[in-house]
């Protein structure tokens, strides 16, 4: 089963007061970007956002972890109730979205004698 594009939009919209969100298409299920950053993915139409001390704190008896897909990391699985909650689920993914870690800078590619 994969996400349909309803949820994605329900997403989307419920998440609108976190900052400039989108989601982009990623091995078959979505990407959840918040002001640029990748906070979460959407597989099977739920909702899992990166794991931050903040986040868990914010949420409290509602942290709930789980996988995307196998081999994945540990995310923070949001129930469908949830989803619902507009305020509640924008303040968590800014909260995730201002606590993540910086990416570390890539290397220059090599070019190619």
């Amino acid at each position: 089963m994969s996400t349909t594009a309803s949820t994605i939009d329900y997403i989307l919209d419920q998440t609108s007061a976190a900052g400039a969100m989108s989601a982009r298409k990623m091995f078959g299920e979505y990407g959840l970007y918040c002001n640029g950053e990748l906070v979460g993915l959407v597989c099977d139409d739920t909702l899992f956002l990166k794991i931050t001390s903040q986040g868990k704190d914010f949420a409290g008896s509602h942290y709930v972890e789980g996988t995307p897909y196998q081999g994945a990391k540990p995310s923070m699985l949001i129930d469908g109730t949830l989803l619902d909650d507009g305020d509640w689920l924008s303040e968590l993914v800014a909260i995730t979205e201002r606590n993540l870690p910086t990416p570390k800078p890539k290397p220059p590619k090599k070019k190619r004698a």
